[in-house]
């Protein structure tokens, strides 16, 4: 991937802004000391005028929980876009749509981010109608607030910044980046506790070695994510590999 951008800016809107002290560190921490990535946080309380700081109230028609009020929300984000320029407003939530790499792909290819963390009930709908660009869910689960969402999608994005990473090719290679689920790895011992390195990956056989990897992806993937071959490039020696292991999915018209 090619990035015209030096640096992804991303400017986050949460409640809890300490939390995103945990990017200074790993890979989001490379790319901000390379100048690769930009992360600031601003707090919603900032912007209220009542001496609580009140960023949430009850919901409307009754019912548990709170909702984060729209105004302090809305005058966060058009305030960094007056300083900062417009950015791609993502609301982190569980009704948005998957993340997928497909989708981090898309979304590092921007130059500019807004990533509203949502928290307690949810949003004032308004917030989601008038003032977000899309939702990103991490998962049909439900986790306190949107903070760690929008780290993880953070970190898959910054990894895919030229210079960020040291080998481009471990990102290229990774579980799912290719439609495919990774291979297995071993290292030094060669033996541990009686389990053994599969002989060919001591082989030497540099062709044997990639086959056998290829061949591993396919079968992980066909036994833990079958849904992935259907988009899957494959090879025709990879569908009749699969075949052989029992996978009875059509694949386009092979």
């Amino acid at each position: 991937m090619e990035f015209l951008k030096p640096a992804l800016r991303i400017d986050v809107i949460s409640l809890f802004p300490e939390m995103f002290d945990a990017l200074s560190s790993s890979i989001p921490g490379r790319g901000s000391s390379k100048g690769k990535l930009v992360v600031r946080t601003h707090t919603p309380r900032d912007e209220t005028e009542d001496v609580h700081r009140t960023v949430d109230d009850a919901p409307f028609g009754g019912g548990g929980g709170m909702v984060l009020k729209p105004e302090p929300v809305f005058k966060t984000v058009e305030r960094v876009k007056r300083q900062h320029g417009d950015g791609r407003v993502i609301l982190m939530s569980p009704q948005g749509v998957l993340l997928t790499q497909k989708s981090v792909e898309r979304l590092a290819e921007l130059d500019h981010w807004i990533v509203i963390c949502g928290h307690y009930k949810g949003v004032d709908e308004r917030i989601r109608d008038h003032l977000v660009d899309e939702e990103v869910s991490v998962g049909d689960y439900i986790v306190s607030g949107g903070e760690f969402p929008a780290m993880i999608l953070i970190d898959a994005a910054i990894r895919l910044v030229p210079g960020v990473v040291g080998n481009a090719e471990t990102v290229a290679s990774d579980s799912i980046t290719r439609d495919l689920l990774d291979h297995p790895h071993y290292t030094r011992p060669a033996v541990f506790r009686g389990w053994s390195v599969p002989d060919v990956l001591i082989s030497g056989n540099h062709k044997k070695v990639e086959t056998w990897r290829r061949q591993k992806r396919l079968e992980r993937t066909l036994k833990r994510r079958p849904e992935l071959l259907k988009d899957a490039s494959l090879t025709e020696s990879d569908v009749e590999y699969l075949k052989r292991h029992g996978w009875s999915m059509r694949h386009g018209d092979r």
